[in-house]
């Protein structure tokens, strides 16, 4: 009698979380399906009926793509190439070094090695805003304000969470793989390229998931940085698409709003269990 009570209580259990969670990822969807549905619809239908569907009256077509993408003396394209530029220096830059330094950290053991761990895991707490008004000015030091140098200040901010999810998985690689390579005559850079590196595939995937996501609907560091008037990033093209006294077109807005949703979106489903596999083994092994 047991046993069909206890198979009862699992299957109750089952239901009751599959609603919850249900639940919790329509309220996720929510806002994007809002802006989705908004996109299509006119300025006025948008402020005074948020929440319906278009329809014969309000229905604005593909007019909202159009001007979105034409607003203003700035083109859209120039945008999405440098938000495009950013993101991929940025990635390749933090993935590139962070697996470096955690291989480094991992194999090579001694003061240093601990200290310098320690000091990327404690960057991961440091704000933001207690840096960025003299980051300003090392930028502009160092003319690290082009879409061509600000990834060496996102490989700073980036470096933290990345050094610490790939030291834990590294620490899980048998030495023994390494060990042949370097009786085989494989120096340390060949070593990592081509022993190490193909090992790390799960977390650099996971890793690389993560901080596209973060770069590229950043705003912040982009509008702090680069010279908003001559480099617009997605997100700053976004917050320009106003009139006269701050009047915005929102209709153009939601439709700039959904090319710069829509990639990512598309990037998460393909790559989401790469990034459950990824954290896990990062933050659990070793």
């Amino acid at each position: 009698m047991q046993r069909p009570l206890r198979k009862k209580k699992r299957d109750i259990d089952g239901i009751v979380l599959t609603v919850l969670f249900s639940l919790v990822c329509i309220l996720y969807v929510m806002p994007i399906v809002e802006v989705l549905i908004n996109s299509f619809k006119t300025h006025s239908a948008i402020n005074t009926d948020t929440f319906a569907l278009p329809n014969a009256g309000t229905f604005a077509g593909t007019s909202n793509y159009v001007k979105g993408m034409t607003f203003g003396n700035y083109p859209f394209l120039k945008s999405l190439l440098y938000s495009i530029v950013i993101t991929i220096l940025s990635v390749t830059l933090i993935l590139l070094c962070t697996s470096m330094a955690a291989w480094f950290i991992s194999r090579v053991g001694g003061r240093f090695s601990r200290l310098f761990y320690l000091g990327c895991v404690f960057s991961m707490i440091v704000p933001f805003q207690m840096v960025m008004f003299p980051l300003v000015s090392v930028a502009n030091d160092l003319y690290l304000n082009t879409p061509w140098t600000i990834p060496v200040i996102y490989l700073g901010f980036g470096a933290g969470l990345a050094v610490f999810m790939f030291s834990g998985f590294v620490k899980s690689l048998p030495l023994e793989i390494e060990e042949a390579a370097v009786i085989d005559g494989c120096g340390p850079i060949r070593t990592f390229f081509s022993v190490v590196l193909p090992m790390l595939r799960p977390t650099l995937i996971s890793v690389g998931i993560l901080e596209v996501m973060w770069v590229w609907n950043d705003y912040l560091l982009p509008s702090l940085v680069l010279d908003i008037n001559e480099y617009k990033t997605i997100p700053i093209h976004v917050q320009y698409l106003q009139g006269s006294y701050g009047t915005a077109d929102l209709g153009a807005t939601m439709a700039v709003m959904m090319f710069s949703i829509v990639p990512i979106i598309i990037v998460y489903l393909f790559c989401q269990k790469y990034i459950i596999k990824g954290v896990a083994a990062g933050a659990v092994k070793g």
